[in-house]
């Protein structure tokens, strides 16, 4: 197994579930309110799932999120659903739901990847995201590609280490010269998504990886030990800056104790 650029990557422990989020909601909101008064644009790629919303729905559970200047602050999607734009399944629904909908942020900060009833087939939708990606490229670095460098990438971590719609020994994991693909029978439900690359993951300034339970344990190791991001998608994910995994005691059973940083 590979060890390259493994040591800038920190694992924050919480006793439990509830613990993470409010962890990670604390610290994106100190992070935001930073940056949101350094820069006119602040960049956040959200992810979907049950940790995603769950941060969200911390978020909006934060005092200090008041101080953040939302106007700012454009949110992206690691990965879509591909479902029409009142599915409960889709993300930016869900995540509208839980914060996006709350926050003093005009509409156009709000990059939704199409809906199934918004455009033609999944792969139409894949490339209008990357066409709104590049509106946005950071073009006097060249080496952050044709898309924006997110300030704070979120991303869930499936069982099986998958990361937005890249999962496991699949040819969407290997692509790297487009910013979104499409994703035709996932092995999770629903079937057809929209994903973001690998290439564009990595060209975030902070990837953190949220995770909980003992079912996660096994991913979780996997990913700090170096192993094929082709099989362990999550093994792949990498900031620039900084990665971090936040989990819960069940989910860091075989994190080496040299990578675990206090809150």
């Amino acid at each position: 197994m590979s060890t390259e650029n493994l040591t800038d990557r920190r694992v924050v422990v919480s006793a439990d579930r509830d613990t993470v989020m409010s962890v990670v909601a604390r610290r994106m909101v100190e992070k935001l309110t930073v940056l949101s008064v350094e820069r006119p644009i602040v960049h956040v790629s959200l992810t979907g799932g049950r940790a995603g919303v769950a941060v969200l729905a911390a978020i909006a559970e934060q005092p200090g999120m008041r101080l953040v200047d939302w106007s700012r602050v454009h949110f992206w999607w690691s990965d879509e659903r591909y479902v029409p734009e009142s599915d409960p399944d889709r993300n930016a629904l869900q995540a509208r739901q839980a914060l996006l909908g709350q926050l003093d942020a005009p509409a156009e900060n709000m990059h939704e990847i199409l809906a199934s009833d918004r455009s033609d087939s999944p792969e139409a939708a894949a490339e209008a995201y990357a066409t709104e990606l590049a509106r946005f490229s950071a073009s006097d670095d060249a080496e952050a590609g044709a898309w924006p460098s997110f300030d704070i990438c979120l991303l869930g971590v499936g069982p099986d280490a998958h990361i937005a719609s890249l999962f496991p020994d699949r040819p969407e994991i290997g692509v790297t010269d487009r910013a979104a693909v499409a994703v035709h029978d996932s092995p999770k439900a629903p079937p057809v998504r929209v994903t973001l690359t690998r290439p564009v993951l990595n060209a975030s300034q902070r990837v953190w990886l949220v995770l909980t339970g003992s079912e996660k344990a096994s991913a979780l190791g996997l990913a700090l030990a170096g192993a094929s991001y082709t099989s362990v998608p999550a093994a792949g994910a990498k900031g620039r800056h900084r990665t971090l995994f936040f989990v819960d005691a069940d989910a860091a059973a075989e994190v080496p104790a040299e990578l675990i940083d206090p809150d």
